[in-house]
Order: structure tokens, then C-alpha cells, then sequence
């Protein structure tokens, strides 16, 4: 109640809504006050952060513009087919030499779970508009679709890592990931078809209510989940690929569907991050070492800046353009969603090294993207508009199709030509 009061003032200020949050969850945790139950692998926990996460990837993806894509793809899809592979590469070597007890397979889980980047801790970024359409919508998509990407090879790492340490025959751990792909692909082809149709009939009929219209997106995420989990399958691939379909053969006719999930999303988001700080990231800090502070600075730095440059090296980005779209990739969500999933489904030697690296880097992510997004946003385009107009960066000076995204919280955000972004 306290953060919707101030909402609006706060909207574009460096005190984020997951810095209020996660500051809230801390001070309810064990270290301050004590009024929580520190277990990260609690069932509240893990139900809270997988509701959050499902209805993310299937906002996200029926979101996803492919006409739009095609005619501006150059950063994105550097970003996400060459600065991610590469991000997840450097991440599990820095792993590996920083935690030196980790095995090569664990380092790469490591890498995978602290991969895909959060537009909610960095608001400022993808909603102002002053910034070059295409860094900011670059940002946006890259933030909209990593998260679906790494899920996948999150299990595919997974069975591999247990098969190594004993935890599991390779046999079963390949016929594990066979099916959690494979049942989560089915569920989620299912689910977006069904709302889809649902849609599309009710529109053209013109029997569906306006209300009931909002809920057919969220029914459709649940029904991907719902179909998916009880056969084997990955829920959060059910829902990335329900997203994709529904968003895919959905009547493109000017209203807006996602309001009821946008609402619904940004609001377990915050829940989210307050269960972050009470739970999962207050008992982390008690156990804080230098291995674990150092590999957080590396993940946020070299790890994120060193793979962004070499992937947008070939379009000729400015050094200020390749700084700032390197500093921006905060870790979030799906982070949090990950680590839980590996105290629940994984056996792993370190697992607790693995948890802990991870808390930590989403911490100070929270904490370093929050209060300098809006600085740094303001400094970037103060050196973009400074070019005059007919001399401004060519990479830089394209434009590029809006694209819609999530909400990055429960506050009311700014707009792009009517467009909710972030």
C-alpha cells in the first residue's frame, strides 16, 4: 500500500520498485525483524516464483512481433544468438576458476541460471523514449525472450550436471530432458491454440465479454502449465510456447488483451522480490564471501560487457552505445526462478555454492541497475541529442518498430506512442 501511494512520484527515480521490495524483504527476514521462515525450498516459495515466472514467458512471447523482427533484428539477434552463447561460455569459466570446487558441468549451470537479463530492474531503460529506438527496443526484446531461451538448456545442463555427480543415469537423464521439452512444446502448442480460437471466435461472434477477453491470456498460460507439468513436461516451456502461438494466430485488431496479465504479472513480480529479500537473499548475506562477491562484480561486468561488444561489433555500435547496452543487463526473475528449481530438482555436489552465487549477483544487481538506470539513461541521451540531427551515429540513428513488452511493476510506467514498455 505504501509503494502504490507514491507510485507515480517514484516512477523514473533510482528507488525501483524490486529496490522497495527486496528492502522490504529484508528488513522482514531473519537478519532484522525475523518474522519469516527462511526456506528457500518451501513450496510457497517455489509457487509463488513459478506463477510469476509463467505468466512472464507468456506475456512476453505473445508479444513477439515477427514482421516487426524482420525488419529490424540486428540487435536483438546479436544479442540474444551471439552475446548470449558467449555470456553463458564466460560465465561458467570465470565459475569454475573463481569457485574452484565446482565441476565444468556445474559451472555451467551456474552460467545458464544467471544468463537472461531483467527489464524490471533497469525501468528507466526501456521506457524513455528519448533513447535511440533501437538500443531501447533491442534491450526490451533481448530482456522479453533470454529467459525463454535459457530455460531449456537450463534442463538440458541440469541432467547432464546430475548424470556427472552420480545423481542420475545418462540414460534417464535424456529420456528427463526428451520430456520435459518435448510434453512442455505439446502443452504449450495445446494451450495457445485453445485461446487462441477462443478469441478469435468470441471477437468475431462478438460474444466474448471485454472483462472475460482480459482472462483468455491467463487461462491460456495455466492451461500450457496445466497440461504440461502432470505429463513430465516443463511448465515454463509450455507457457514460452503458448505464448508464441497465441500470440501468433491472434486476430491483430487493436485491443489490448494483456492488461489483466500485465496487472496480475507486475504484481507477483513485487511479491516476488519481496520473498527475495525475506527469504532467499537475507540468509545469503549472512554466508557472504569474497568468492561469492567477487563472481556477482564479474557476472554484472565482464561477463555481461566483455559478449555484448563482441556481438554488436559488426554493426559498428559508438563505445558510449556499447557501454551502455553492456552495463543493462540486470539479473532478475527467471535468476530466482532457476536457483529455486535447483534446490528443488537437483542433487548437485554444490548446489549451495551454486544458490548463493546466484542470490548474491541478483542482489546487487538489484541494487547497482536500480539506482544507476536512471543516471545513466539521462547521460546517454544527453550524448545522443548533443549530435545534431542530420550528424548523429548512423548505428545508433536507425529506428526501429516499437514493441510492446511486459509491465516492469505495479507502478503506472510512461508510454511509447500509447504503448506500454518494460
Amino acid at each position: 500500500m505504501g509503494y502504490a501511494a507514491v507510485s507515480r512520484r517514484l516512477d523514473g527515480s533510482p528507488i525501483t520498485a524490486p529496490i522497495v521490495f527486496v528492502g522490504a524483504g529484508l528488513l522482514l527476514g531473519p537478519q532484522v525483524l525475523d518474522l519469516t521462515d527462511p526456506s528457500p525450498g518451501g513450496e510457497t516459495v517455489r509457487l509463488l516464483a513459478e506463477a510469476t515466472l509463467t505468466l512472464v514467458l507468456f506475456s512476453d512471447a505473445s508479444r513477439i512481433d515477427l514482421k516487426a523482427l524482420r525488419h529490424e533484428y540486428a540487435v536483438p539477434a546479436r544479442l540474444l544468438g551471439i552475446g548470449l552463447p558467449l555470456t553463458i561460455a564466460l560465465g561458467a569459466a570465470l565459475a569454475a576458476a573463481t569457485f574452484g570446487a565446482l565441476t565444468w558441468e556445474e559451472a555451467v549451470v551456474l552460467a545458464i541460471v544467471l544468463a537472461p537479463t531483467d527489464a524490471a530492474l533497469g525501468q528507466s531503460v526501456v521506457t524513455e523514449t528519448r533513447l535511440p529506438s533501437r538500443i531501447r527496443q533491442g534491450l526490451s526484446v533481448e530482456s522479453g525472450l533470454n529467459d525463454g531461451i535459457c530455460v531449456p538448456l537450463l534442463f538440458v545442463a541440469l541432467a547432464i550436471a546430475d548424470a556427472e555427480s552420480g545423481g542420475t543415469t545418462v540414460a534417464h537423464a535424456v529420456r528427463l530432458v526428451f520430456e520435459e521439452i518435448g510434453y512442455g512444446v505439446l502443452g504449450g502448442v495445446a494451450a495457445g491454440a485453445a485461446a487462441a480460437v477462443a478469441m478469435n471466435a468470441g471477437d468475431r461472434c462478438g460474444t466474448v465479454d471485454a472483462a472475460w477477453r482480459q482472462a483468455l491470456p491467463l487461462a491460456g498460460a495455466a492451461l500450457a502449465y496445466g497440461i504440461a507439468t502432470p505429463l513430465g513436461g516443463s511448465g515454463f516451456i509450455a507457457a514460452f510456447v503458448a505464448g508464441v502461438v497465441f500470440g501468433a494466430m491472434r486476430r491483430r485488431d487493436g485491443h489490448d488483451a494483456h492488461h489483466l496479465v500485465d496487472e496480475l504479472g507486475g504484481l507477483l513480480n513485487a511479491l516476488t522480490f519481496l520473498v527475495f529479500g525475506a527469504v532467499l537473499l537475507g540468509p545469503t548475506l549472512g554466508e557472504l564471501s569474497w568468492q561469492l562477491a567477487l563472481y556477482a562484480v564479474l557476472s554484472l561486468t565482464v561477463v555481461r560487457m566483455l559478449p555484448v561488444a563482441l556481438a554488436l561489433r559488426s554493426i559498428h555500435p559508438r563505445r558510449q552505445t556499447v557501454a551502455f547496452v553492456g552495463w543493462f543487463g540486470p539479473r532478475g526473475l527467471a535468476s530466482i526462478v532457476f536457483a529455486v528449481l535447483l534446490v528443488e530438482e537437483s542433487n548437485l555436489p554444490h548446489q549451495g555454492t551454486l544458490v548463493l552465487a546466484t542470490f548474491t549477483t541478483v542482489g546487487l544487481s538489484v541494487l547497482a541497475h536500480g539506482l544507476s538506470a536512471a543516471p545513466l539513461t539521462a547521460r546517454y541521451v544527453r550524448w545522443f541529442e548533443a549530435h545534431p540531427r542530420d550528424r548523429r551515429p548512423a548505428m545508433e540513428s536507425v529506428p526501429a518498430p516499437d514493441q510492446r513488452w511486459r509491465r516492469a511493476g505495479v507502478a503506472a510506467h510512461r508510454s511509447t506512442g500509447g504503448d506500454d514498455v518494460g
